[in-house]
């Protein structure tokens, strides 16, 4: 089969790779119809995630069918049409039975995920997957493959990371700093969560019109302003709830800032370098700062929300591509303020 490879930092390439087999008893192999490319990988090959080495198939969102499976998987079948969690959950470690499933202890990393991460993921043709019965989740025959695809991981992220951890509720206030795919995906889903006023925050012109469409009710343009205009629009106390989306130091410093006292900051993004936050002045504003991995035990819930059409998903893709030209996909996606670009969806 043919697969993106890592090769060190700024190196990749679509080879030939062996194809995937069953390794363990609770494995299933699934072949890729439909996938992504997450920010997470431009961090990757920016070098900001040490762990994945050279040699590693990227990747960790796809929709596909099943083509094998190992004697103790239960829940799949040859042929079913499924989505792959970014998130893979043993079901029975400490943290799996806490509903934690992000820090599944079943590999040595001691985190649940591991697709293009600790071992070979979905941007191939074909990928094993471990854990197949909490991993993966059935497609109903409505929903499409553009539909189902941002179900891996960016949905659940937004929402998780950010709408939930943030504690987003009824009436409040929400800035979310940087509307690419996983801050546009918590703008989306503060909907669920009744948010009256959701401002999108971002250098690109064409996101905040993606996030207006998406559910923001404002948007601000990054930069030297950005922070008075953000306190203009809330009375001058600040947001309830800031999700930070980016990665950056400038980028979570302005969600602090922005905050009014006794607020939620939610970090989404992937960070390649420390941030210096003033503790010294925000303890006494009692916020509450979270971070984190996505758990992925939404995807359920809200893949009924996009069956239903409550939540229209395939708005998140922009390009569609085919797999064989991935790097050309990748391109676009690594340029996507110059190339109006959220989500590029991949087709075998």
């Amino acid at each position: 089969m043919k697969a993106l490879v890592y090769k060190g930092p700024g190196q990749k390439s679509w080879e030939e790779v062996p194809d995937p087999r069953i390794l363990a008893p609770t494995d299933a192999i699934v072949k890729i119809d439909t996938t992504t490319i997450c920010g997470t990988d431009l961090h990757i090959m920016q070098g900001d995630v040490p762990a994945v080495t050279p040699g590693r198939i990227l990747g960790h969102e796809g929709v596909g069918h099943v083509i094998a499976v190992g004697d103790s998987v239960t829940n799949f079948k040859v042929g079913d049409r499924v989505i792959v969690s970014c998130i893979s959950k043993c079901g029975v470690c400490e943290y799996c039975q806490k509903g934690f499933p992000d820090h599944c202890q079943s590999n040595e990393a001691g985190v649940g995920w591991i697709l293009g991460h600790m071992i070979d993921g979905t941007l191939a043709e074909q990928v094993r997957v471990p854990f197949a019965d909490g991993s993966l989740h059935h497609i109903p025959e409505h929903v499409t493959d553009e539909q189902a695809v941002f179900l891996s991981d960016s949905l659940p992220t937004g929402y998780e990371v950010g709408v939930l951890a943030g504690q987003v509720r009824p009436g409040d206030t929400v800035c979310v700093v940087g509307a690419g795919a996983v801050g546009l995906s918590a703008i989306f889903t503060t909907q669920l969560w009744g948010a009256s006023k959701v401002i999108a925050v971002d250098t690109n012109e064409f996101r905040l019109e993606k996030a207006l469409e998406l559910g923001a009710t404002d948007t601000v343009v990054a930069g030297p302003n950005a922070k008075d205009e953000i306190l203009a629009l809330t009375d001058g106390l600040g947001v309830d709830v800031a999700m930070e989306a980016v990665g950056y130091p400038e980028t979570l410093q302005l969600a602090c800032a922005v905050t009014r006292p006794r607020g939620h900051i939610a970090n989404l993004g992937v960070h390649g370098k420390p941030v210096e936050i003033p503790l010294d002045t925000m303890w006494i504003g009692n916020y509450t700062l979270t971070m984190g991995l996505v758990d992925g035990t939404s995807t359920a819930t809200l893949l009924k929300m996009v069956a239903s059409g409550k939540l229209p998903s395939e708005k998140m893709g922009t390009h569609e591509f085919k797999l064989d030209d991935i790097e050309k996909a990748w391109d676009v996606f690594a340029n996507a303020a110059e190339e109006k670009a959220l989500k590029v969806v991949l087709k075998a």
